[in-house]
């Protein structure tokens, strides 16, 4: 259950394992802590074994598909053929999609196999993994505190060894607040380098889906850079996806920006030295370090907040739990009034403004959060909500706010929990991310998969 994505399909490939070995080692581990973790929502048993014979008898040319026979899961809010997109909710139990989503049918060409589907908050509107549909996934580490959200099932399954990878989306750190949390990778990719394509409706978002992106969850980044290349490019069902190059040029005197210091939070030691750590592995490989601060982060978040606003203000309060309607209709309020011409205009001067940044810096290393995973439910609660929230949103808004590359990359345990790094970088250069993320994750020992802690 330790192989990464890319390890078990060389070992396919080699058949030194057999690719009905490796899903029903994974399906054995998910029959075995799933039903306290409630992480994988729904098992693919049958279809996953037989995609796997399959694969085991296929050609040569299909035993060279580069996740050939590897399982993987996804997140309830994105459609797999055959399987409900419930989004967390009881009405949309039985929402059957009438295609795979592309992303899933990239994976799938891959050489990939579907072995589960993952939970979420309901329509993936909180920072914590609950809904009346599933009920509550538990973070491995401490069942007391959030696993993260919304893609908090996936972190999970990956972080106890249920599946190698899985894929999830972000409109608000939904990749990387679960990574955080349970202890794994994630890559929040450019703007419109993943298609986002649903088949059933809403279709559409309007403004809100500017900030939106679906990625990859994994225990390695070599396995998140494979996956990147896997889902990358336009799909004629998203208008908004493009084709961009996967590699840039890099530069010659590589420089990291070091971000310790954020407005109006008081950073964790464990994070603080998690990113000085970071910066201190760069420095041995030859890169130039500087401590900085991040330019108008506070106008960053502002402008995501405004953006948002319409899809938290369109969301039918009935079809959520009393508890979720109260916490949507707090944080609606919430939203700084910037009217939404003035919002966008105001984004394209920060995407400059950040454009310019990365004029001089290879990558900024920063937080994934300004705060420690907190108390299951303590978003919920009106009167520690609203702060908990503006601390773990303080650093994340701005990969979702200007389209930007993030790699949340887990470094280490402390205190008994996770610590971890986010890495961003100029829109379109997820190699640079990547490319740091390898070499810091390179002398650390990998932390997961774990075995829950009860």
């Amino acid at each position: 259950m330790k192989k990464s994505g890319q390890e078990l399909s060389e070992l396919i490939k080699g058949k030194a394992v057999s690719s009905v070995e490796v899903i029903e080692a994974h399906l054995e581990r998910i029959r075995t802590i799933n039903p306290y973790l409630n992480a994988v929502t729904l098992t693919l048993e049958e279809s996953a074994l037989e995609a796997a014979e399959k694969a085991d008898n296929g050609t040569e040319l299909e035993r060279r598909r580069p996740l050939h026979g590897v399982p993987f899961t996804i997140k309830e809010n994105i459609d797999v053929l055959g399987t409900p997109t419930t989004n967390g909710l009881p009405i949309l139990a039985e929402a059957m999609p009438s295609r795979n989503d592309p992303i899933v049918e990239r994976m799938i060409q891959a050489g990939a196999i579907p072995i589960g589907r993952t939970n979420l908050p309901e329509m993936g509107m909180r920072l914590d993994t609950d809904n009346p549909l599933r009920g509550r996934t538990i973070n491995p580490w401490n069942a007391g505190l959030t696993p993260g959200g919304s893609s908090g099932g996936d972190a999970a399954a990956i972080a106890t060894g249920m599946t190698p990878m899985g894929l999830g989306n972000d409109i608000g750190g939904s990749l990387r607040n679960p990574a955080y949390c349970c202890g794994i990778k994630s890559l929040k990719p450019s703007m419109g380098r993943l298609p986002w394509a649903p088949s059933l409706e809403p279709i559409d978002m309007g403004i809100p889906r500017l900030l939106l992106s679906n990625g990859p969850m994994t225990r390695s980044v070599r396995d998140l850079g494979l996956m990147l290349s896997i889902l990358s490019g336009r799909h004629v069902a998203d208008p908004e996806s493009v084709d961009v190059p996967l590699h840039g040029t890099v530069p010659v005197e590589k420089k990291a920006a070091i971000v310790t210091n954020l407005p109006k939070v008081s950073l964790p030691n464990s994070t603080t030295d998690a990113i000085v750590k970071a910066g201190n592995i760069l420095e041995k490989a030859g890169w130039v370090v500087e401590e900085v601060e991040v330019p108008e982060l506070e106008r960053v978040h502002e402008v995501w907040s405004t953006l948002l606003a319409p899809l938290t203000a369109s969301l039918p309060r009935e079809i959520f739990k009393p508890e979720t309607r109260a916490y949507l209709d707090r944080i609606s309020d919430l939203h700084v009034e910037l009217d939404f011409g003035h919002a966008l205009r105001e984004r394209q001067r920060l995407m400059r403004l950040y454009s310019e940044f990365f004029k001089k810096f290879t990558v900024c290393i920063g937080p994934i959060w300004g705060n420690l995973p907190w108390p299951i439910n303590s978003d919920l609660d009106p009167n520690v909500g609203n702060e908990l929230l503006r601390q773990s949103f303080s650093f994340i808004t701005p990969g979702n706010c200007l389209g930007l590359p993030a790699v949340a990359l887990s470094t280490g345990v402390a205190d008994g929990l996770p610590t971890g790094i986010q890495i961003y970088s100029e829109l379109y250069r997820d190699d640079l991310c990547l490319l740091a993320a390898e070499i810091i994750e390179s002398p650390s020992d990998q932390i997961t998969p774990i075995e829950p802690v009860k």
